[in-house]
């Protein structure tokens, strides 16, 4: 696995780091693009201490320039894109849906929809043309691509969305050897979720205490699913706490 090299968005913090790292210690050279160069420099130490090559890139992936900026310093660096992790995300406030502003929506749909969109049109046209051609798209679902938490409307509609690009690209990518799938992830014990610990707001109103996983498990199951060859696809996959109250869940 040593010539393979993925590039991997929200990579400075939680899963974005925990799969870089899982990626790094199977062999492949890493991009890390997230907003802040500190966390991303963090990441990037822990990857080549595994012995692998790690690029820090930071950008906004909602605006199309840096976009273009990121892949560009990635084949500067690398020349070839084997795998692309679509992770990074943002939330709204946790308010009700008619309380949202529309900046508040936008900068959610901007990130976590518009910016899996634009990195995946640059990876595809990287994969398409590069020899032997083909590569592979993994994206973050979240279990909210699958049902809600209360006031969480801007972040569940682009979950949901999220799961059409993963069809989509599945699709269109097939005829050139480009396999697509989705990973949909539960709580994960990372810095975003130590809000939780006072309990997660359930429907009914009330608070509880949800269990989480080891981060590390996320990064296992990414890099399963980036170990296969082409020719075979995790088109879904969920990973979660096994407690977790998603089945149900409502």
């Amino acid at each position: 696995m040593t010539d393979k090299v993925a590039l991997i968005t929200g990579a400075g913090t939680g899963i974005g780091r925990g799969v870089a790292l899982a990626l790094a210690a199977d062999g492949f050279h890493v991009t890390l693009t997230g907003r802040r160069p500190g966390p991303l420099e963090e990441t990037a130490a822990l990857a080549k201490a595994k012995g692998v090559k790690a690029l820090v890139h930071p950008a906004d992936i909602g605006k199309p320039d840096a976009v273009r900026g990121l892949f560009e310093a990635h084949q500067a660096a690398f020349g070839r894109l084997d795998v692309l992790f679509n992770n990074a995300g943002t939330f709204a406030p946790a308010v009700e849906m008619d309380e949202l502003t529309y900046e508040q929506w936008q900068s959610v749909v901007d990130v976590n929809l518009t910016g899996a969109f634009l990195c995946t049109q640059q990876a595809m046209k990287i994969m398409k043309a590069q020899s032997p051609k083909g590569g592979r798209i993994i994206n973050n679902g979240s279990i909210s691509a699958h049902a809600p938490r209360p006031f969480s409307a801007p972040y569940t509609a682009t979950k949901h969305a999220i799961t059409g690009l993963t069809k989509s690209t599945s699709l269109d990518g097939r005829a050139h050897d480009i396999a697509c799938g989705q990973i949909d992830i539960g709580n994960a014990d990372t810095d975003l979720a130590a809000g939780m610990v006072a309990g997660a707001m359930q429907p009914n109103g009330t608070r509880m205490v949800e269990p989480l996983m080891d981060v590390v498990y996320v990064g296992q199951a990414v890099s399963y699913m980036a170990s296969l060859p082409l020719d075979t696809n995790v088109q879904f996959l969920t990973v979660m706490a096994t407690k977790m109250p998603f089945i149900g869940r409502g």
